[in-house]
């Protein structure tokens, strides 16, 4: 309990001082038609979640000796993937510059994984899954506690399947943090994650779900339930945006918790049937450890077939034609 409140009031001070320090520089995003708010607000509050993480990772560090080198490998790619995002928070960087950082941070997950088990196997998950998570949670933070929300329910049920060891007290320390920053973001934004925050929250949640798929002793596709809500939702508007033309790296307003949030007129719908949804994956992530594998299977693919049907019904209103040009 010490433990969950520290990371809880750090990053709460930690956000507070963010939005002091975004509104004296005036790092703010202004509303537009690609964008889901109406006024401008403050951003790069996700550096206090940063930072009450960081400090965990060094008491770990501390404290498992034999951990060290992988918590060593989480705090610097953590640093390279949060860095390069409050950089890009302050000034537009080139998607090129900011993924080449991401190759580096996720290589550096990758490297601290085989070290830790000896497996290049779970190497391999591990840069694959900083590679995608990074980019789902920043393609997903569009409106108020979306992104952090859904970051603290699967850190929450991470920590429980994990149950010990020093990956399991990050979980719980990460979402300890990111209920310290909710406020400040929910129901009504008073500060954005920024770059500096979905990156991190997407680095670190792949680096739980590589040690959960190493120690955990679950099968891969119960890990992969309670990713479904965002899975789903960034990848299938992804490439409906290639396929029909229309200029994918941009920002938009396509996703299918931006379109509930347009028709509802405020966020806080879409955000809590997000959370819900996602909270109901953790049940069955945790409920399926005692599954045998061909139902474990057959539970995946009905869940995301679900989370599909949901998505194409939430998208029914939205364009589907090429964008006109700005």
């Amino acid at each position: 309990m010490v433990w969950v409140l520290l990371h809880f009031l750090l990053a709460a001070v930690a956000t507070w001082l963010a939005r002091c320090y975004a509104l004296r520089l005036q790092l703010l995003d202004p509303p537009g038609e690609r964008r889901s708010h109406a006024v401008p607000t403050p951003r790069g509050g996700g550096v206090g979640i940063v930072v009450a993480v960081l400090l965990g990772v060094v008491w770990l560090w501390l404290q498992w000796p034999p951990q060290r080198v992988l918590l060593g490998c989480v705090a610097a790619g953590l640093l390279l993937v949060a860095g390069i995002g409050f950089v890009d928070d302050h000034r537009s960087l080139s998607p090129w510059s900011r993924l080449a950082v991401q190759v580096v941070a996720s290589a550096l997950l990758a490297w601290g994984f085989h070290q830790a088990t000896g497996l290049a196997g779970t190497a391999v998950v591990g840069f694959v899954l900083a590679m995608v998570l990074v980019n789902i949670w920043n393609f997903m933070d569009g409106i108020d506690g979306l992104a952090a929300s859904q970051a603290a329910i699967v850190a929450t049920g991470l920590a429980l399947a994990m149950a010990s060891g020093p990956l399991a007290w990050l979980a719980a320390g990460l979402a300890a943090a990111v209920l310290g920053f909710l406020p400040f973001n929910f129901p009504r934004a008073r500060i954005f994650l920024g770059d500096v925050g979905s990156g991190a929250l997407g680095y670190l949640l792949a680096a739980l779900l590589t040690a959960a798929y190493a120690w955990s002793g679950l099968y891969w596709p119960l890990l992969l339930l309670p990713l479904a809500a965002f899975g789903v939702d960034a990848a299938f508007t992804l490439l409906t945006r290639m396929l029909t033309g229309q200029r994918w790296w941009t920002p938009h307003v396509s996703h299918a918790y931006q379109a509930w949030a347009k028709r509802a007129g405020n966020h806080v719908p879409a955000t809590l049937a997000y959370a819900t949804f996602t909270g109901v994956g953790v049940i069955l992530m945790l409920a399926g450890i005692s599954w045998r594998p061909w139902t474990v299977l057959g539970a995946g693919v009905l869940w995301y077939l679900l989370a599909i049907l949901l998505w194409a019904r939430l998208r029914k209103d939205v364009p589907m034609g090429k964008e006109t040009q700005p």
